[in-house]
């Protein structure tokens, strides 16, 4: 949504620079020093911003209605919002980002799973062993004589010991499928962790290529455009310069303005994507990366 503002703005400002070039070019038409036709080609050029602006706009338009929906409202109510896209910095070095991969929310999940099948080889494994079982009781005698039931007032205490033999039933089966299940999770893991390296690998990757452009468009080429554009419109009130190469500059200016939106913008997007795999705030330092 902030880069769709700044991109109509950035439209607005090279519309309104071309509009203060129509008096100016009607004042030399009427003089005699340039054609009709030059009036319809900086009408035409201005036209074509125009119509960038336009798309512009309703790009600002879906991705207000897309803000809406994840704020959890249906219609958006409000027609913009408040942010800064030009604050950059350094990341500190991936290897300092990539310890925090580990504590993310995916990984830690696998780590419960493979608790519990780790838990249930263990189970898979005791289960061959013995349940051994022990048993007594008390017992008096009695002497039966041709009918006759006669106290003998013997006494006996009965001691019994149960030991199962698995000799047929190991379990072998049950302890290879948990070791298999485990086994996999293990590959799972692996397999995930790897995959948010390397989400995270490229996000930092274009969060260092992002802000190296931004560092060359802003020490360089922006401010040489800027330059060239006020030296071409000095140059064409004095019939130095013609149209076309006006036109041109005009339009280089314009797209080094466009080049910096699209870096700012890789640049937050890679940022919120690593917060987002760490589960932390990014360190950013002012500077040069050397």
């Amino acid at each position: 949504m902030l880069t769709a503002q700044r991109r109509i703005q950035i439209y607005n400002d090279q519309i309104a620079a071309l509009d203060r070039l129509t008096p100016l070019l009607q004042k030399r038409v009427d003089m005699g020093a340039s054609s009709p036709a030059e009036v319809a080609r900086a009408r035409v050029a201005v036209d074509l911003v125009r119509t960038d602006r336009e798309r512009a706009v309703t790009v600002q338009s879906i991705a207000r209605r897309e803000l809406a929906i994840v704020m959890g409202v249906n219609v958006p109510d409000f027609s913009g919002v408040v942010g800064d896209l030009s604050r950059v910095g350094v990341p500190p070095v991936f290897q300092i980002v990539l310890k925090a991969i580990d504590i993310n929310r995916q990984l830690m999940r696998w780590s419960a799973v493979w608790a519990q099948r780790d838990a249930e080889l263990l189970i898979a494994r005791l289960k061959p062993i013995p349940d051994v079982q022990i048993f007594a009781g008390w017992r008096h005698f009695n002497q039966v004589w041709n009918g006759t039931t006669f106290e003998t007032n013997d006494n006996a205490v009965r001691l019994g010991l149960s030991v199962p033999l698995p000799v047929w039933d190991q379990n072998l089966g049950g302890i290879e499928a948990a070791r298999e299940s485990l086994s996999k999770v293990e590959s799972e893991r692996a397999s995930n962790r790897l995959a948010l390296v390397l989400a995270l690998g490229r996000a930092y990757d274009t969060l260092i290529g992002a802000g190296r452009e931004i560092e060359l468009l802003r020490t360089s080429t922006i401010p040489n455009a800027r330059t060239a554009v006020d030296g071409m419109e000095n140059g064409y009130r004095e019939g130095r310069y013609t149209l076309l190469e006006l036109l041109d500059v005009e339009s280089t200016s314009t797209q080094a303005s466009l080049r910096e939106l699209d870096a700012l913008l890789n640049f937050h997007i890679s940022v919120a994507i690593i917060e987002g795999l760490t589960g932390a705030p990014l360190k950013l330092t002012r500077g040069r990366r050397k």
